[in-house]
C-alpha cells in the first residue's frame, strides 16, 4: 500500500497515494510518499520517500491514513497538492479531537 501510484487523470494532473504523517495544522496534512527504484549502477532496489503538503478542507484525514492527493495550483508557500480521498483508514486512530471536545463540555 505504501507504493507510489502515479495516475494521469483527464486533466493532466498527477495523482499520488501516500501515508499521512502529520495532521496538526489547520486544513493541512503532510503526506509521505514512498517510492522504490532500481539503483542506476548497482541495480539494487532503493526506497526513497518525500513529504508533500496537501490541503484538507474538511479535516477528514488523520495520522496513519493512506490518502490520494492530486496536484493543484499553489495554495501557499509549500502547499501544491489537495486531498482527493481517504483510501484506507488507520487501524489505531488517535482520538485527540474527540477527547478535547469531551473535556471542553
Amino acid at each position: 500500500m505504501a507504493e507510489t501510484t502515479k495516475i494521469e487523470t483527464g486533466s493532466g494532473r498527477k495523482t499520488l497515494i501516500g501515508k499521512v504523517v502529520s495532521a496538526k495544522m489547520a486544513k493541512t496534512i503532510v503526506v509521505e510518499v514512498d517510492r522504490q527504484k532500481a539503483h542506476a549502477l548497482y541495480r539494487r532496489v532503493v526506497s526513497r520517500s518525500k513529504k508533500f503538503y496537501a490541503h484538507d478542507e474538511k479535516g477528514t484525514a488523520n495520522v496513519g491514513d493512506f490518502v490520494k492527493i492530486e496536484e493543484t495550483r499553489p495554495l501557499s508557500k509549500l502547499k501544491r497538492w489537495r486531498l482527493m480521498e481517504v483510501v484506507k483508514k488507520a487501524k489505531l486512530v488517535i482520538e485527540t479531537k474527540a477527547v478535547k471536545q469531551e473535556e471542553a463540555s
